[in-house]
């Protein structure tokens, strides 16, 4: 028969066997503090957000879920970035091929102190001047796709972005600003002299012309037409010439024109 003494010692083992066997190591209680907070994690994030689909994947982070697009922070997606068409060779988007008929009445980066700042493209015109070339067919100036058709404010009017790779590989926009109509939308392909717009007012604010700029850029960037620095802004009809890759009577049409017309 046992004694009490051995039954308590009995009863202490017992406890502490147990306390051992159901005591858990740091490393499970660990593992358990990080399933809870997963767990409640995954609890808030389907509260306050909805499934992604496989649209969201070509929808850049920073456009609003109300689809305008915010100048400042739109970039391509991966999607858009590989559609960009080469564009071996480039023309003067107003007049003909080489520019005739067209003079250019405020050149890349001159000085308006009246605007407070530096022209930021070419302020292309008609030779009969003022309000004589409005309506005129404006033209892409290379094959690429239309990243941004319409009017971001009303001193640009209607407006045109168009991205392009060059034969090296870079990618270059050119702008098409103050436009009486625009004849493209977003996400479609034009070729080199194909048919965008056509030359306005921006609502009336100035005489008809058209704004041209290129720029090097990955994104949607409005931006102003003066500033005080040139950050992406190129010259654009310099960098047209440097990029023209044809011969001075060389007039033939664009390749992607003609399986875009099939």
């Amino acid at each position: 028969m046992e004694s009490r003494e051995t039954r308590v010692l009995n009863v202490s083992w017992r406890i502490r066997s147990i306390r051992g066997v159901h005591k858990p190591s740091p490393q499970v209680a660990f593992a358990a503090v990080l399933a809870v907070v997963g767990i409640v994690g995954l609890v808030i994030w389907g509260k306050v957000s909805k499934p992604l689909t496989l649209q969201d994947a070509d929808v850049p982070l920073s456009l609003p879920e109300n689809g305008e697009v915010d100048p400042r922070f739109q970039f391509l997606s991966a999607f858009q970035t590989a559609r960009i068409p080469k564009a071996p060779r480039f023309d003067p988007p107003l007049g003909t091929e080489h520019s005739a008929l067209v003079y250019n009445a405020q050149k890349f980066w001159e000085m308006n102190n009246k605007r407070g700042g530096h022209h930021t493209g070419d302020d292309l015109n008609g030779i009969g001047g003022m309000n004589t070339d409005l309506g005129d067919p404006v033209f892409a100036t290379a094959d690429g796709l239309v990243i941004y058709a319409g009017e971001p404010s009303p001193g640009w009017g209607n407006l045109v972005v168009i991205a392009h790779k060059t034969a090296d590989g870079r990618t270059l926009h050119s702008m098409y600003a103050h436009l009486h109509r625009i004849r493209v939308s977003i996400g479609s392909l034009v070729a080199r002299g194909g048919k965008i717009g056509s030359v306005g007012t921006a609502n009336g604010y100035y005489p008809a012309h058209l704004h041209f700029e290129m720029r090097a850029s990955d994104g949607v960037d409005i931006g102003a037409g003066y500033a005080m620095f040139p950050l992406n802004r190129l010259d654009p009809m310099g960098t047209l010439n440097s990029l023209r890759n044809a011969a001075a009577d060389d007039l033939s049409p664009s390749p992607l024109g003609k399986l875009l017309r099939k």
